[in-house]
């Protein structure tokens, strides 16, 4: 027992010793290299989130398992945050497992004493590139937010272009009109209307609008919204597209149960963004509007129109303020 005592109290002196070289060190940094001590703090955070979140996933999936609960039974925010690491309903690990991927070099770096230098440097020079998203600074999240929904936007056009040459072959004359006329306000500026895309809906649940009947093109190109590699066979792009769109779809039904007024700031800016609309530079009351018009359509449609969610992603968002 002494034996054991004696090894807590040298664990115990060491740990202490540590802690105030740290702090010396930090107030060193923070003195002499103010910039480099901004990146520094956001990386000790940045650590400290990812064991949280580690953490905070192992409750909900203990949650999960206790209580016999399925993911849409979840609560809004615990059903956002599986969503993070969930790729599809089989709770396959994807988002969440590339993080820890991508992370593991930067904490092995950062073992020895003071190489985390190094990894302050990587976050300078390469932070979008080589790093995940808690070891970016605010002004670097607003920044690759930004970089990333250019490169999505690239792909609007397509999507609406897309739709007006489905359009022509549809049989109905009238809902062909309908929809042929919706897609050019699109392109010339506008954002339609939700009971405008309502109206349309049956239009998704076959052929040649459906999920399973789009063009391959259509579909890269809707897979491009939803940050998915476009560069698979058709099937997987088809099964993916699927089960991410409704996976949202879900997430919609759990936020509408919560209430937008219960969202933060920070929650109401990722939701929007989540589906398509650049939220970085938009306002709580903005925000709110927007996914008001959200879940006015999104609540309403079946699985089987869920083409028309995913398609809804670059209506509603193109032309927004």
């Amino acid at each position: 027992l002494s034996t054991k005592a004696g090894s807590r109290s040298v664990l115990a002196a060491l740990a202490s010793k540590a802690k105030r070289i740290n702090g010396r060190y930090e107030r060193f940094l923070e003195r002499t290299f103010p910039r480099f001590y901004v990146l520094y703090a956001t990386f000790t955070k940045g650590i400290q989130a990812l064991f949280l979140e580690v953490k905070e996933i192992r409750k909900i999936k203990s949650k999960m398992s206790r209580q016999r609960l399925s993911v849409q039974q979840l609560p809004y925010r615990e059903m956002e945050r599986l969503r993070q690491v969930r790729r599809s309903a089989r709770d396959v690990f994807w988002q969440f497992r590339r993080d820890v991927i991508k992370a593991i070099p930067i904490g092995v770096i950062a073992i020895p004493p003071f190489a985390n230098f190094l990894v302050i440097v990587l976050m300078y020079f390469f932070p979008r590139q080589l790093l995940i998203r808690y070891f970016w600074t605010p002004n670097q999240q607003v920044e690759f937010l930004d970089a990333y929904d250019a490169i999505r936007r690239d792909s609007y056009p397509d999507v609406v272009e897309s739709l007006a040459l489905a359009a022509r072959s549809l049989p109905e004359p009238q809902l062909q009109k309908r929809l042929r006329e919706l897609c050019a306000e699109v392109q010339r500026g506008s954002q339609p209307r939700v009971a405008e895309l309502y109206a349309v809906r049956s239009l998704f649940s076959g052929s040649p609008l459906g999920l399973n009947k789009l063009q391959v093109s259509h579909v890269k190109a809707l897979s491009q919204v939803l940050f998915l590699t476009p560069h698979l066979p058709a099937f997987f792009l088809r099964h993916r597209l699927r089960s991410h769109v409704l996976e949202i779809r879900n997430l919609d039904r759990a936020m509408l149960r919560l209430g937008l007024g219960q969202l933060s700031e920070e929650e109401l800016k990722a939701a929007c963004y989540l589906r398509g609309l650049n939220s970085t530079h938009l306002g709580m009351s903005e925000c709110r509007a927007w996914l008001e018009q959200w879940l006015g359509l999104s609540c309403k449609l079946q699985a089987s129109e869920a083409s028309l969610l995913a398609n809804s992603m670059v209506l509603l968002s193109l032309n927004y303020i």
